[in-house]
């Protein structure tokens, strides 16, 4: 060690300690007695000899923590409000902390010879007091909020349900009749929906329309408070009614249409020799023949057959109240179905077709799809779109 470093070793010394004091002074002074408890505990930990000043100074702390905390418990009692039984509870539970971290450093005595006054309250007994009337201040209250619910107020049964489970979690996991009144809330706070589907178009839709239509993922679509049924049971009260009505189904007439067509290409074919003006064939510097490629154009004629037909469908997606009776959102949804077939053959030289009639010869005519079918077709193709709006509508609560 050099001279330097012997010389600034103490002084650093003295400043950390100096430091130490200094922070644990500076939390008691903010008010912040908790962490000026912490801090002192860590420099005390496993110290077989404890330093004075923060024994003291946990002393200190503990003493005003315990003394605030006490005096705030106090003069919530005396306002006499049971809602504040849960602020005095999380007060307890605060105090019943830090004496389980104290407590195993007691008794506290400095290595000078000073002792320590840690004087600990009978926390068991005052917490076990604040939960008990916590717990009852939370289910009075979810009671009375589901009073409310039963008059069609479904918000106030998702409070319902929010403040029972957080008695459950903080209080009591077990407690009177709190399974019972949970499902009362969550029923009571759920929103059934009946979704439905209506023709009101000139034609008729086959039966496996509504079928393919309204057979998506319940699970996908429902969420938290939102319950989505596709078939109407008895006994069952709905909150809502989402109604697909179909107003417009057109339906194109079966068109075939033919298209004939050349394809041309210039390709080589062999070569010729450039010959001289007393028709001897000319060489190069090398002494080769001089040739030159040979073009010719060929031909293949296309015949082409081109089948077609569409469904298109429109209507709209309405969100009514539990009767029918009046409309809370509306909103247009349709889906289109082609089929088209392509069917081609030629006559002359193949290599004369372009990429896209090779890709359509050898293709037959094809029999055109039934109305039935497409219609439900044009269901499926529909089913996305109803699922998005019925999991994005905001008239549902």
């Amino acid at each position: 060690m050099n001279t330097a470093t012997r010389l600034f070793a103490p002084l650093l010394l003295i400043a950390f300690l100096l430091s130490s004091c200094h922070t644990a002074q500076k939390y008691v002074e903010s008010g912040d007695y908790d962490s000026a408890i912490d801090f002192c505990i860590r420099k005390l930990k496993g110290k077989p000899k404890k330093k004075e000043e923060y024994v003291k100074g946990l002393e200190l702390a503990f003493r005003k923590a315990q003394a605030r905390d006490l005096n705030t418990v106090e003069q919530l009692k005396a306002e006499n409000r049971a809602e504040l039984w849960e602020r005095i509870h999380d007060i307890h539970l605060r105090i019943r902390e830090r004496q389980n971290k104290v407590a195993p450093l007691t008794p506290l005595v400095a290595k000078s010879g000073y002792r320590a006054q840690i004087q600990f309250v009978d926390i068991a007994s005052m917490e076990r007091e604040s939960r008990e009337r916590a717990a009852e201040y939370f289910y009075d209250y979810a009671e009375n909020l589901l009073a409310r619910a039963e008059k069609g107020d479904k918000l106030a049964a998702r409070k319902a349900h929010s403040m029972l489970l957080d008695l459950r979690r903080r209080y009591y996991p077990k407690y009177r009749d709190t399974d019972q009144l949970l499902s009362k809330a969550r029923d009571l706070g759920t929103s059934y929906v009946l979704v439905e589907v209506k023709n009101q178009s000139d034609k008729v839709l086959p039966k496996p329309f509504a079928e393919r239509l309204l057979n998506m993922d319940k699970q996908g679509l429902d969420s938290e408070w939102r319950d989505f049924s596709f078939v109407e049971e008895k006994g069952l009260y709905y909150d809502y009614r989402a109604v697909v009505k179909i107003r417009n189904i057109d339906i194109s007439p079966e068109r075939v249409q033919e298209r004939a067509y050349t394809d041309e290409k210039k390709i080589q074919d062999g070569w010729d020799y450039v010959l001289d003006k007393k028709g001897n064939v000319k060489k190069d510097s090398m002494g080769n023949d001089i040739k030159t490629p040979r073009m010719v154009i060929i031909r293949a004629d296309v015949l082409e057959v081109f089948q077609s037909k569409a469904v298109r469908i429109a209507g709209s997606i309405e969100i009514r109240d539990h009767n029918g009776q009046n409309l809370l959102e509306t909103c247009d949804v349709g889906a289109e179905v082609l089929f088209e077939n392509y069917a081609s053959t030629f006559r002359g030289d193949e290599r004369a077709l372009s990429p896209d009639s090779k890709r359509r010869i050898g293709n037959r005519p094809l029999p055109f799809p039934r109305d039935e079918d497409m219609l439900t077709q044009a269901a499926d193709r529909l089913k996305p779109e109803l699922k998005d709006e019925l999991r994005s509508t905001r008239s549902i609560l």
